[in-house]
């Protein structure tokens, strides 16, 4: 199987990498902007028709989408996470309509809901920032194209690798550069996330990629179980030793305040890909904190 994987050096890309080569028999083509890509493209600025020709030359089997920006400026969000997709269904239209497409959509693509409800594909689509709304749009294009093509919908992706941007990220360099006894500050941690370990999410590229049957639409990907993000920090503390003080002093982020509860269903995930998550949370948190 030749499956072409663009995004392999993001952070679930990496994860879905790793999987993707230790499946038997199975060729993965880096596409990117690297330099020695074996499909070499920028989905933000590629044209179509040539993107066509690349695709017919690496003939893939399947192609995996994990390419995607979490921030930049409102052309950089919608030429990456909307544009992208659009011109990666058209392109697999023209050069390898029988493909399987796998792509990698977020959560922020939900609106609120009141806990203790968990979001359910069904559930509306009605995103609060621009991230989540080009988000949105990359993945109706995906649910749209009539390609054998499915949407994994990846809640919070926690554990080894996590950007420094990201929430863990931040606190693992925080609790690192504050020393044992020292005090680490942050926003409000008392909003309500469903962390998913990435590795976890990168098992459900592989049993997406490899299901028997053609698989479409939208599945969510998470752990079922919504923590605060105060959870996250005491987690980490934990793996550390850190004995110091988490000193929640700032508002936290607008969307945070606006955006309390989130927690996923992902019944359709185990019943149609037969998958559910493996790592617990604490050993999510520790293998984080070990590979920093």
């Amino acid at each position: 199987m030749r499956i072409l994987l663009l995004g392999a050096t993001g952070f679930l890309g990496r994860h879905a990498a790793g999987q993707l080569r230790a499946l038997r028999g199975a060729r993965v083509l880096d596409g990117g902007r690297t330099p020695g890509s074996a499909v070499p493209c920028d989905l933000a600025t590629a044209d179509p028709e040539r993107l066509a020709d690349a695709l017919r030359t690496a003939a893939p089997d399947a192609v995996v989408n994990c390419a995607g920006a979490t921030a930049g400026s409102p052309a950089v969000l919608a030429a990456v996470n909307a544009r992208g997709p659009a011109v990666l269904c058209e392109a697999l239209r023209a050069a390898a309509p029988g493909a399987r497409l796998v792509h990698l959509g977020s959560a922020a693509e939900y609106g609120p809901a009141p806990a203790p409800h968990s979001l359910t594909e069904s559930d509306p689509a009605a995103p609060l920032g621009l991230y989540g709304a080009t988000k949105l749009a990359g993945t109706l294009a995906v649910t749209g194209s009539g390609l054998d093509a499915l949407v994994l919908r990846v809640f919070n992706p926690l554990g080894p690798g996590a950007p420094d941007g990201s929430l863990a990220g931040r606190l693992v360099r925080g609790i690192a550069d504050a020393g044992p006894e020292g005090t680490v500050r942050t926003g409000d941690l008392s909003a309500h996330r469903d962390f998913v370990d990435a590795r976890d999410a990168a098992r459900a590229v592989v049993l997406a990629v490899t299901a028997p049957e053609p698989v479409t639409g939208v599945l969510n990907i998470g752990s079922g179980t919504a923590r605060t993000a105060r959870e996250v920090a005491e987690g980490l503390s934990g793996a550390a030793g850190f004995h110091g003080r988490i000193a929640e002093d700032g508002a936290g982020s607008p969307r945070s305040a606006a955006l309390p509860w989130q927690q996923a269903d992902i019944t359709a995930a185990g019943r149609v890909l037969g998958w559910k998550p493996s790592y617990a949370f604490g050993t999510t948190l520790a293998d984080l904190w070990a590979a920093r």
